[in-house]
């Protein structure tokens, strides 16, 4: 029943003349195996760090569920997003090209902060974006949870402009029995993974019959982070009565995003839906800092062995964990350790997988590359185009983890420079994912390769506000009286 029903939604889209009939009888035959045309199930979470899951090194608590996730697909460790906050990777998960190319610098925040950033105030819905690639395919498409996306005027509780044809919690915001509830309130943390849990297995229970495309974008663990008592408990260190730490307020949080998790894994498999269901798990960004107001009492996520946090183009800012299951496709209990990959190459990939064209006008705006090879279990997969990232304004925390602006991976190699070249870097990331040995002196011919290279990708994005400490990571000395 879910093949024909995808077979006929396809076919009805392709005979409105929207591709042509070799395309048509190509992807008529893949929607008949239903491994070409699998359920997608996109899991998000907010501020995790790349060493903040026991499977990828963390010996301060566990996240079972999602070990166990791990261990039945493919743990990928060189995995990129396209910026290193939420809005722009956010943006680039969905179109496949640089946020910076949407005026989406930073985070979205008030209509005033945002012109004051001179940044857009939404994501522009007339791009080629993915989930209406997907519908305009045969998906059925739903968004549950956080978005910062911004939404054009007049849109509403909706995300149609986008593509998607359910929508729920919109930036963690809903209604519950009848009131209206905001999922980061304080008094509201203890249960927000569990909220959107909840309504995203409702979602999958009445779309289970597919192919369905569903992002759960969770909201933890962003602060400001409030687990309660009895979720705090097995972390508790000894401190006296009345009072808590970081850690057990981090630890807490992040221990129930994974039991939730967990719990909606477990949902697909009583539905009968684990054998024909892609899911991926990712972060959008490095871990929070401890200074940020919202987070000065949870804010110590791990990057494990890396360099940065949020915001920070080292590599703990923008690499994140990254967890693919298709089971009979992608490999079970494997570790990616070869190839790299980022946010951009989420559209291209997924298409691929879903048999879901992208139009030739999109796909020469495309920055990311398919990496569906990867997803099967290719390890030999390499770039054909580097990878950028711009950072236009403060970086904080300790100064080692303060970036300059832009940065370029290309092969093996990681170059971090100022526009005015100044503070070059320039790191082989495979032998140094620590970012600890500038190899600038010793390779002038590589950094004179990539500078130009990324130069001349500045070049093409919209002029802006940049904040008098970007780039910069100067500490006040004390200093004699004159």
């Amino acid at each position: 029943m879910r093949t024909n029903l995808a077979r006929r939604r396809f076919l009805a889209w392709a005979a409105a003349g929207s591709v042509s009939a070799g395309v048509i009888g190509l992807l008529s035959s893949a929607i008949g195996a239903e491994t070409h045309r699998p359920n997608i199930l996109f899991i998000l979470a907010d501020d995790l760090g790349w060493g903040d899951l026991s499977c990828y090194g963390n010996r301060q608590f566990r996240t079972p569920c999602l070990d166990r996730f791990a261990a039945e697909g493919t743990l990928f460790t060189q995995f990129y997003q396209g910026g290193s906050v939420c809005s722009p990777s956010r943006c680039s998960l969905l179109t496949g090209r640089w946020p910076a190319e949407f005026r989406i610098h930073g985070h979205y925040a008030t209509t005033q902060q945002n012109t004051s950033r001179d940044m857009s105030q939404f994501l522009d819905p007339s791009a080629a974006i993915l989930p209406r690639l997907l519908r305009d395919s045969g998906y059925v498409t739903a968004h549950v949870g956080k978005w910062h996306l911004g939404q054009p005027p007049g849109s509403g509780t909706s995300l149609e402009p986008y593509g998607f044809q359910q929508a729920k919690w919109i930036d963690a915001c809903g209604d519950l029995a009848g009131e209206a509830i905001d999922l980061w309130e304080v008094k509201e943390r203890p249960r927000a993974s569990r909220v959107l849990v909840d309504a995203a297995i409702e979602t999958i229970e009445s779309i289970r019959e597919g192919p369905f495309y569903l992002q759960l974008w969770l909201n933890d663990p962003h602060g400001p982070l409030a687990p309660s008592l009895e979720q705090m408990k097995p972390f508790r260190r000894g401190e006296p009565p009345g009072f808590t730490t970081p850690f057990s307020v981090y630890a807490a949080t992040v221990a129930e995003m994974d039991a939730q998790v967990g719990r909606l894994l477990a949902r697909l498999d009583d539905l009968g839906l684990r054998k024909t269901t892609l899911v991926i798990f990712s972060s959008d960004n490095g871990p929070e800092d401890i200074e940020i107001g919202d987070a000065t009492w949870s804010g110590v996520g791990s990057a494990g062995p890396l360099r940065g946090r949020k915001r920070s183009l080292y590599e703990g800012g923008v690499r994140v964990p990254f967890i693919v299951r298709w089971p009979g496709v992608t490999p079970a209990g494997a570790v990616n350790a070869q190839t790299v990959v980022c946010g951009v190459d989420l559209l291209p990939t997924i298409c691929e997988l879903a048999a879901a064209p992208i139009p030739e006008t999109a796909k020469a705006t495309l920055r990311g590359q398919s990496v569906a090879s990867a997803f099967r279990g290719q390890k030999e997969f390499r770039r054909s185009q580097p990878l950028f990232w711009e950072w236009r304004f403060e970086v904080f925390n300790h100064r080692w983890n303060r970036s300059p602006m832009l940065a370029i991976r290309d092969g093996n190699w990681k170059l971090l420079l100022n526009p005015d070249r100044s503070r070059i870097e320039l790191y082989d990331i495979t032998l140094d994912p620590s970012e600890e040995l500038n190899l600038a002196q010793t390779e002038p011919e590589t950094v004179n390769r990539l500078a130009s290279k990324a130069l001349a990708w500045r070049k093409t994005l919209p002029l802006g506000l940049i904040e008098n400490s970007a780039g910069k990571n100067g500490y006040a000395w004390p200093k004699s009286n004159p």
